[in-house]
């Protein structure tokens, strides 16, 4: 069995030179839903750092039901704060 923390994902690596950029202000980490995206293909985890147009793009990819973003995270500095999703009652 393998250790979810410990999987395999394409796109940027947690230590990418991305991460550390001026402009970069995102980290996601989603799975490819839909054949023929830029992302990838279906069943594909990846990770990208992106500035906040990239984010915005994401999101509407996200609306089209292309992927599924799994983690956020905000990026500040090159440090990762991982935004908590809100629960529902």
């Amino acid at each position: 069995m393998r250790d979810i923390s410990a999987r395999e994902l394409k796109g940027h690596n947690i230590l990418a030179v991305e991460r550390f950029q001026d402009s970069t202000r995102w980290m996601i980490e989603f799975a490819v839903r839909k054949p023929h995206t830029p992302y990838g293909n279906p069943g594909d985890e990846v990770r990208l750092f992106l500035t906040e147009d990239g984010y915005q793009a994401a999101l509407l990819s996200q609306q089209r039901r292309e992927i599924k973003i799994k983690k956020c995270a905000h990026v500040i500095e090159g440090h990762v704060l991982y935004v908590k999703k809100k629960r529902r009652k």
